[in-house]
């Protein structure tokens, strides 16, 4: 898992069992289903099939994480020093300062919108990403770090 310095709250290893089981409802968007190797946690993503392809058997490594700084720091509304920190962490131009999504090759923003308990310990957090949804179902004791309406990052690599 994270540290508790840095701003990734969830982190594993994904093997993706079905790709759009349901059938195929958009052109560029698929829906994934994976299994963690370390934390026995099932997700479902849909993700851009353009930007990040993935086929059937496919491993890849999956991050969530409350900010793209990199040493967990959140951003500061009343620019202490003079600036803000982390403001710009991330820009089109590359005159940001490096973030986490350097790191990986797919990353998109979003917000946690539900968060349901199951049975004894398993829970499921909900997260949307502009109409592009997450779920990932698990221990709580994986997803303590992830809160109800707090916004997200996915960030992912193969």
């Amino acid at each position: 898992m994270a540290s508790t310095s840095s701003s990734i709250v969830f982190d594993d290893i994904f093997t993706i069992n079905a790709i759009d089981k349901d059938g195929k409802k958009f052109d560029r968007v698929s829906r994934l289903y994976a299994r963690s190797k370390n934390y026995d946690m099932d997700l479902t993503l849909d993700y851009n099939i353009e930007l990040f392809p993935l086929v059937n058997g496919d491993s890849f490594a999956m991050a969530l994480a409350s900010s793209l700084s990199r040493d967990g720091s959140a951003p500061t509304a009343d620019g202490e020093d003079g600036e803000d920190k982390d403001r710009d962490v991330w820009r089109p131009d590359g005159k940001g300062r490096r973030g986490l999504e350097e790191d990986y090759d797919y990353v998109m923003y979003g917000k946690v919108y539900k968060f349901d308990t199951g049975s004894s310990d398993i829970v499921t957090a909900y997260a949307s990403f502009g109409g592009l949804l997450l779920s990932i179902t698990g221990s709580y004791r994986h997803l303590t770090n992830v809160v109800l309406g707090d916004p997200v990052y996915v960030l992912l690599r193969k």
